[in-house]
């Protein structure tokens, strides 16, 4: 075996050498992250987003939530600038979405100041509602806190006869047969989903629902979970069809829908149009018939979210097991509504639910949206009577599979009361994301994160 001898000379050549181009390697690297760290500074943006002022709320339970006879303290916080700022703030304290029933001032110094609540004799929220006028403007926040949450229960009561007639208008609907079209759409599909439009026949061609149907390209036969997506409130596009993709890019085939038969092809502006003729505060929708059950606007929608179901179950590519409705708002509703009417639906995932409680309101309680009032006529005696077959509190009575549901107390459309109402008559298995600060949205993670729970709960 051949050996090799080296010189003290040698090895201290080769060790500064190695020294030198390590130093060299130690300045490419940091050259590197600060270009990098320039690259995200560039991309990042403020909190709260492109606004020049913030309010902090801090209640001083962490959970915002106490016992009714508990005491609720405030600290509020007010930056301009990123600089903490003095002033006089104007508060008012009132049952969620109610009038307020306590006002006062608080002086900020140093930007801050503590607010006192007081209490709820009775299982409810109560708002905080803020005002600041500084330098020629005004600033409002508010933020709410909940007592004895567990114990908020809905004034609905389910008629004798729900599920009877629920059950019956399905059998009737069946005799109808199935009947859609299918196009290929090119310009929504990319190189991992195929994207078809679809205009579905709800009724004997009375009444239809347009769709967007996403699927994995090259999905397998009996390979892939379906989900299906009705719309928020309101008229307008069908926006989850380009902003969900990540469900058939992770294997789901997802429905997602418009409820009023519109073409999704007409322009946005056209949708504006016939939103403000036909869903103004006059002649909303969702007031529509709204003193006779039988032919009340939702019908049609409730019983078409059975017939979605139908189409998804007879796709081949359907694994044959799991069924999911998802949606927010009045698609939460609806997602809760269709898990409810079909026993072929596994599992539910809900955000912040309208159409809950919306009855609430007659006895100056808070009402869910579209938060009927007096002047809409919606309390006469004929409506009261059709409000408690379509309210999303009786449907949740009889849900049986796993739920999840995501609301936040500082909502003003869909307020926390309603979505207590809703969580706490939930019979089956059920889990919550409860997120304090949020109003009326959630975040992209949070998106991210209920498809990974059904993932987790499929069969």
């Amino acid at each position: 075996m051949q050996r090799y001898y080296f010189s003290s000379e040698m090895i201290n050549f080769a060790g500064n050498k190695i020294n030198e181009l390590l130093k060299i390697m130690k300045r490419i690297l940091l050259n590197l992250l600060f270009l990098l760290l320039c690259t995200t500074a560039v991309q990042a943006e403020n909190y709260p987003y492109r606004s020049d002022y913030l309010w902090v709320t801090v209640p001083d339970h962490a959970d915002w939530l106490y016992q009714c006879g508990e005491k609720a303290t405030v600290e509020v916080q007010f930056y301009k600038y990123g600089i903490p700022r003095d002033g006089q703030v104007e508060w008012e304290i009132g049952t969620d979405l109610l009038p307020a029933d306590q006002k006062g001032t608080a002086t900020l110094k140093n930007g801050r100041c503590h607010i006192s609540m007081g209490t709820a004799k009775k299982p409810s929220f109560r708002d905080l509602r803020l005002k600041l006028k500084l330098e020629g403007k005004t600033y409002e926040h508010h933020v709410k806190v909940g007592f004895s949450v567990d114990k908020i229960q809905p004034f609905t009561k389910e008629p004798k006869d729900f599920w009877q007639f629920w059950q019956q208008n399905i059998e009737e609907n069946k005799k109808h047969p199935m009947s859609y079209t299918k196009e290929f759409v090119k310009e929504m599909s990319t190189e991992k989903v195929d994207a078809y439009r679809l205009k579905i026949s709800i009724d004997n061609e009375r009444h239809s629902f347009y769709a967007y149907l996403l699927m994995p390209k090259g999905a397998k036969q009996g390979s892939c979970p379906v989900v299906l997506t009705p719309p928020g409130a309101g008229v307008k596009p069908i926006r989850d069809a380009t902003t969900r993709r990540f469900y058939p890019e992770n294997g789901f085939i997802r429905m997602a829908l418009d409820i009023h038969g519109l073409d999704p092809t007409i322009s946005e502006k056209v949708y504006a149009e016939i939103n403000a003729a036909f869903n103004n505060k006059y002649n909303g929708y969702l007031r529509q018939n709204l003193e006779d059950r039988n032919h009340y606007y939702m019908k049609h929608v409730y019983l078409g979210l059975v017939r979605c179901i139908d189409i998804l179950t007879s796709l081949p590519e359907w694994d044959g097991r799991n069924v999911i409705m998802q949606g927010g708002s009045q698609g939460g509703a609806l997602a809760l509504i269709g898990t409810a009417l079909d026993s072929r639906v596994t599992l539910c995932v809900a955000n912040h639910p309208a159409l809950s409680d919306m009855a609430a309101g007659s006895a100056g309680l808070t009402s869910g949206y579209p938060h009927f009032s007096k002047e809409s006529g919606a309390y006469n005696e004929a409506c009261m009577k059709t409000l408690p077959y379509y309210d999303v509190v009786n449907f949740a009575r009889h849900i049986q599979v796993p739920v999840y549901l995501t609301w936040g107390y500082n909502d003003n459309v869909c307020p926390p009361t309603t979505s207590y109402a809703v969580w706490n008559v939930l019979a089956g298995p059920k889990e919550s994301l409860i997120t304090p600060i949020n109003e009326h949205w959630t975040t992209d993670a949070t998106d991210h994160q209920q498809m990974d729970w059904m993932r987790k709960h499929l069969k």
